[in-house]
């Protein structure tokens, strides 16, 4: 599978990816004596913020500034020094760890490109500043968690280009588990459309393997996940204005009793007072909000 329209790792819940970083940030501002022989045992995601570094990475030499980004894989030996003349090359350096479903490093799966500009560093500079002013050498917080791994991901999806898939080794845990995120993905992404028999067709494992398998990471069947993404966007649909019986219909539900049985299932309330929750006004009429009422 290669890059598409939705990033992946964007759609996974949050408890499916576990972030590990393994020490605090590193604070680079290197003048031009900088120099660097290293190999980590960890991956290093090197985001500069003034200035330019030169880089040597398995044979090949990249130039890296402001705007950009650059992952260094974990075991990986590179070479660097300072490249802009007098001024500072400064920025942020994060070692980590990615794992998926806590079973496998997921950054082992993708192919990257070496370095990546992000796609909207305009917005993304002040984080990445506050981000290296607020590190803190004793330990790491949970907003520095939080915060790096919007910055990761935005690196991920910029310097993405496919997957390590090898459908002739479906032993492997990490493929089977990319497998499944690829699944839950596309479910994620397209609510109104794929079927969960549609979203299996490809697959490499037995059906009733991988379901028991989706179930073990994701917590639920496909058919249950499929039916929370659904029911997440009706809530969105609900909250943008729709009534319950025009959001039941674009679901597909010809009984709205059944959707908002199915609603409340899964969000913990009702279509019509979520609905009204998230509306500035009362209903113009009782009816206003397309609850069925039973005659």
């Amino acid at each position: 599978m290669d890059k598409t329209e939705h990033f992946p790792l964007s759609l996974m819940p949050m408890r499916s990816l576990s972030l590990r970083l393994s020490r605090s940030a590193i604070k680079m501002r290197h003048n031009a004596l900088w120099r660097i022989d290293k190999l980590n045992p960890v991956h290093d995601l090197i985001m500069p913020l003034t200035g330019r570094g030169r880089y040597w990475i398995g044979g090949h030499e990249f130039t890296l500034e402001p705007g950009e980004a650059m992952l260094i894989p974990a075991y990986t030996r590179f070479r660097g020094r300072h490249d802009c003349g007098e001024e500072e090359y400064t920025g942020v350096a994060q070692h980590f760890m990615l794992d998926l479903f806590g079973r496998g490093d997921v950054i082992t799966q993708m192919r990257l490109a070496p370095k990546a500009r992000f796609d909207d560093w305009e917005a993304l500079m002040p984080m990445v500043r506050h981000y290296r002013e607020s590190t803190s050498r004793a330990n790491t917080t949970l907003s520095q968690h939080h915060a790096f791994m919007v910055l990761l991901l935005a690196h991920l999806e910029a310097a993405f280009e496919g997957w390590q898939t090898d459908d002739t080794a479906p032993e492997s845990q990490d493929q089977l588990s990319l497998h499944i995120m690829f699944v839950a993905s596309r479910l994620s992404s397209d609510p109104l459309g794929a079927g969960v028999e549609d979203a299996l067709a490809s697959v490499p494992y037995n059906p009733d393997y991988f379901r028991r398998a989706f179930r073990d990471r994701m917590g639920m069947t496909p058919k249950k996940f499929r039916e929370l993404k659904r029911m997440e966007f009706a809530a969105n649909r609900l909250g943008m204005g729709l009534s319950v019986k025009e959001t039941a219909l674009e679901l597909g539900f010809a009984d709205p009793y059944f959707f908002s049985r199915m609603f409340k299932q899964y969000i913990g309330d009702s279509p019509s007072r979520y609905r009204l929750s998230k509306s500035a006004l009362p209903p113009a009429g009782s009816d206003a909000s397309g609850e069925p009422v039973a005659r």
